[in-house]
């Protein structure tokens, strides 16, 4: 497939056009591969960041976060001292707070979509695409348009609009109309699709089973309207489609059908560009997740990205093998003369569609001042605390529980549940227990609350020997009911669990403590989910549960608004939260 520059997303003039043409032809062998590369930095000095542009030439970074000066100075050095000018990516998937950590939060997306109203899915994006411009950055792997539709997914449970293909559409154009606004390059992502596998790409082969018609009927229409409104890139998942490379190659062996997106020519060339027409950039998503890895050595892996059809290479692993690796495969024909071409043609076309080459080198950033007035105004985190009110779902309500009030309901115990400890989760996601902020702001009403401190805490922090007598005994912590029934009027249960290789609620070994809410009908419970949506399939039990998405203070004391009657319920699942079971129900 031939680049069309004059066509959607670069709509480029004449003179555009010579501007990529020349460039590409004025560029060396080395620098041509260069630009197939977007880093990841490990500093921010002038020394190493130039270092990186004059030794690799790479086409664009998706750095590591960091405060808007910081990042602001390192986008400054790097559009002065690089030959071509650089596209700048961050993950603004939740505001402009993935630009820059002192940015805007202002919801993830399933928090977003649950306040059923697209304005706020436009005002992610305008919020997000204001801060992260101000601070030099050019480009967004954002909207994430997955589609929801395995409850046992956990890298996307709070990560995408939900399950409904219209839902996902109209709020992923909104996100688009916003952050275009200020010149970003959306990237919507991950193509094929994720949430259809209970697997996460990071830590294992996650393909997307739906045949070629449920496709075409969901992630299909999703990408074909966004393609039809302009969408500029996509990210391209490690997730296989292996119905679809089947339709392409029925002699497909079980390997080549599972191979994921990122490096199969029918998913990439055959659907994406020549079926669906996909004229844009295409950028892989990250390069050390193991659905990739694990496929082939890397060194075949890298040029073979491109030669299915990808035109930017995210993330070096050592940069001197990966440069070398790339640039062999070009020499032994892996990437072949016009492929080639035709990925820098996109690359430079998708710098031109921004008008990065019109500006001089000094002027493509604004200045600081300006700049830094931009990061975190008063009026956007009041848009997160609208949407921190809206969103708050009332999923489950048996036992008409609300309002409470500390005339009854003054006793109040919260107990903190957690998930698996650890991992891919652990580390991007919030691990500060909930409990410390909810009795800070339940006592201020007039509450008395208490923490319950679990079998496991307590006996981690004994001695070897009292340790291993007191886990011998575990099962001999039980405790009459009358413990709780005569010194609670209330339990909370927060739950704050990070993806790993699920999402799941991990119950401790010893049963029968507050830690688990077998209690149900002795104490009124209220279970509230402060991340992963589909904690019902582990708590089917409790007659009062509410999905509030995060665990943002903003959200905390939204959530106590509710509890008291000062606000109503108003936020609608995307997600079916009752994981379509029956048991959830009753």
């Amino acid at each position: 497939m031939r680049v069309d520059l004059t066509a959607k997303p670069y709509n480029l003039s004449a003179e555009d056009i010579k501007w990529v043409e020349q460039t590409i032809a004025g560029m060396t062998e080395e620098e041509k591969i260069g630009q197939l590369f977007i880093n990841m930095g490990a500093e921010r000095t002038e020394e190493y960041l130039t270092g990186v542009l004059n030794t690799y030439h790479i086409g664009g970074v998706r750095y590591n976060p960091g405060k808007a000066d910081e990042v602001y100075e390192q986008n400054k050095i790097l559009q002065e001292n690089s030959k071509i000018p650089m596209l700048i990516a961050a993950n603004t998937e939740m505001g402009g707070n993935g630009a820059a950590t002192d940015g805007t939060y202002i919801g993830n997306e399933i928090k977003v979509a649950a306040t059923n109203d697209p304005k706020y899915a436009y005002e992610l994006g305008r919020v997000s695409g204001v801060e992260a411009a101000a601070i030099g950055c050019n480009w967004s792997f954002a909207p994430i348009v997955d589609l929801l539709r395995n409850w046992r997914n956990p890298i996307i449970s709070t990560r995408t609009w939900g399950e409904d293909v219209d839902q996902t559409i109209e709020l992923s154009l909104e996100y688009m109309r916003g952050i275009q606004e200020s010149g970003i390059a959306p990237a919507a992502k991950h193509f094929p699709g994720d949430g259809i596998d209970e697997r996460d790409q990071h830590l294992s082969a996650a393909p997307n089973h739906y045949s070629t018609e449920e496709w075409d009927e969901t992630f299909g229409r999703v990408y074909g309207s966004l393609f039809e409104a302009g969408l500029p890139s996509i990210m391209a998942g490690h997730i296989a489609l292996p119905s679809y490379v089947r339709k392409f190659n029925p002699d497909a062996t079980l390997q080549e059908a599972n191979m994921p997106a990122t490096l199969s020519k029918e998913i990439l060339t055959d659907l994406l560009r020549e079926q669906m027409g996909f004229n844009g950039v295409v950028v892989t998503d990250a390069s050390h997740m193991v659905a990739m890895t694990s496929v082939m050595k890397r060194k075949d892996m890298l040029p073979q990205a491109i030669a299915a059809g990808s035109d930017l290479f995210l993330f070096f692993n050592d940069p001197d093998e990966d440069f070398q690796w790339m640039l062999e495969g070009y020499k032994n024909g892996v990437i072949t003369e016009e492929r080639l071409t035709e990925a820098l043609t996109r690359i430079l076309g998708m710098k031109a569609m921004l008008g990065l080459h019109k500006k001089a080198k000094t002027e493509i950033l604004p200045a600081k001042e300006e700049a830094m007035a931009k990061i975190g105004l008063p009026e956007n985190l009041a848009i997160a605390e609208e949407v921190a009110d809206k969103a708050i779902t009332l999923v489950k309500n048996n036992e008409n529980i609300f309002p409470i009030s500390p005339e009854t309901k003054k006793r109040v115990l919260l107990v903190d549940v957690a998930g698996t400890k650890g991992g891919f989760g652990a580390m991007i996601g919030n691990n500060e227990k909930p409990s410390a902020k909810m009795k800070e702001i339940l006592e201020a009403e007039g509450f008395e609350v208490s923490i319950w401190e679990s079998a496991e805490e307590r006996i981690s922090g004994l001695p070897l020997e009292e340790r291993q007598k007191e886990l011998r005994n575990v099962y001999a912590q039980k405790r009459p009911i009358a413990d709780l029934t005569d010194n609670y009027d209330l339990i909370i249960n927060l739950a704050v669990v990070n993806p790993n290789t699920d999402q799941r609620i991990q119950w401790p070994a010893s049963k029968g403590t507050p830690d688990i809410p077998f209690y149900v009908h002795e104490v009124p419970t209220i279970f509230v989910s402060l991340q992963a949506p589909f904690h019902l399939a582990d708590v089917p039990q409790v007659q009062t549960y509410i999905n509030a998405y995060d665990a943002k203070e903003i959200t905390m004391k939204a959530l106590v608004e509710k509890f008291l009657g000062r606000s109503e319920f108003v936020g609608v699942s995307p997600v079916d939260a009752f994981c379509g079971f029956e048991d959830t129900k009753f």
